[in-house]
């Protein structure tokens, strides 16, 4: 690593045509990069050399992305230390995982209580939305509920779901850190880094998501995965994807989509990703089909769905449309009471909250 950040310390991508590049470190030293692609290469090797375990190709591109960036804007540290200690964090996270979650036994989720992933089928389904709300029912009929924000922040549709951030901070290792805030009664939990980002590979394995003591009783745990759920979906061996892994007690993960055929393509796919782990006995199946912003399937919607997603239409969910969850998304207000009651009947039948007919 030495001879590699020796060589980065001199000039790499600058150009002499160009006036304003910074007068710092771009001169004649002839180890250094000569194009964007060779300084990416020098960037990705940096970071894999911090990570003997290996880092996934979405870890190693968003790193690399973002190092570039600032090196580019001429901002922060050595872009190539920087990669370095990036790729060092996820082989941290990666190490505590495998040690925690190893892929050779079942996983438990009896800390979690009832645990409910929800990821988005398609971009701006409202997964988060939906999260925030069955939080709300949960809180509501007096169930202690913790909320985590598994996305990257930076991405998150969670990001103004509490009033102001907490004080609690549970330290996952030297640069990770999960902050606990409160939403009403419940606990909202997110991760944070003093890294320029976040990549999967960085989400902390489940157990470190709960705060230390654990809340007791801790009745159930809502998980918006968000975009991440596309990742996710992909390997459930591997960073946000812990969430669905298989084990005791059974998760019951939610699938939110919008009435549109775009949006039952995107689903179809993503749960054509998720199949193949599902058949193999590490991942568990989507449980619940939830379509946010409508009341019922618009003609000629449902027909456009593919076999996975036509297996869920049966015991679909719907959650009408709220005009604040499209101009603001989900806020530290509570969410709308149509949204919340919307999936009251469902949290009843899963036994989490009382029954609407009792209450």
């Amino acid at each position: 690593m030495a001879g590699v950040c020796a060589a980065t310390r001199a000039p790499m991508m600058t150009s002499s045509r160009n006036a304003a590049d910074p007068p710092v470190r771009w001169a004649a030293d002839p180890a250094a990069p000569r194009s964007p692609f060779q300084f990416n290469q020098l960037l990705g090797a940096a970071a894999r050399s911090r990570a003997p375990g290996g880092l996934e190709i979405t870890d190693n591109e968003l790193l690399v992305d973002v190092t570039a960036a600032a090196a580019a804007a001429g901002e922060g540290a050595d872009p190539v230390d920087t990669a370095a200690e990036l790729g060092a964090t996820i082989e941290t996270v990666q190490a505590r995982t495998r040690t925690l979650f190893p892929d050779t036994r079942p996983v438990s989720w009896t800390a979690f209580g009832a645990l409910i992933p929800v990821l988005a089928g398609s971009a701006g389904a409202g997964a988060s939305c939906v999260a925030a709300a069955i939080t709300d029912a949960l809180q509501t009929d007096r169930r202690c509920a913790l909320l985590i924000d598994a996305d990257d922040p930076a991405r998150s549709g969670l990001a103004c779901a509490a009033s102001c951030d907490g004080p609690w901070l549970r330290r996952v290792n030297d640069h990770i850190s999960v902050r606990y805030s409160w939403r009403g009664d419940a606990l909202l939990a997110r991760v944070e880094t003093d890294l320029p980002a976040i990549t999967p590979g960085m989400a902390p394995v489940p157990p470190d998501w709960l705060p230390e003591p654990p809340p007791e009783p801790l009745h159930t745990t809502v998980v918006d995965l968000g975009h991440g759920g596309w990742r996710a979906t992909a390997s459930p061996l591997y960073g946000a994807g812990s969430w669905l892994r298989r084990g005791l007690p059974v998760q019951r993960p939610i699938l939110v989509v919008r009435a549109t055929r775009p949006s039952l393509h995107q689903a179809e796919h993503l749960l054509a990703r998720l199949e193949p782990w599902v058949q193999r006995g590490i991942a568990t199946p989507i449980y619940q089909l939830v379509v946010n912003g409508t009341r019922k399937w618009p003609p000629g919607v449902t027909g456009a769905a593919g076999p996975r997603i036509t297996a869920l239409l049966d015991d679909t969910v719907f959650v009408p449309h709220e005009r604040s969850w499209e101009i603001g998304g989900v806020t530290d207000d509570p969410s709308p009471p149509k949204a919340v009651d919307a999936l009251r009947p469902l949290l009843a039948s899963w036994g989490l909250i009382t029954s609407p007919r009792h209450r």
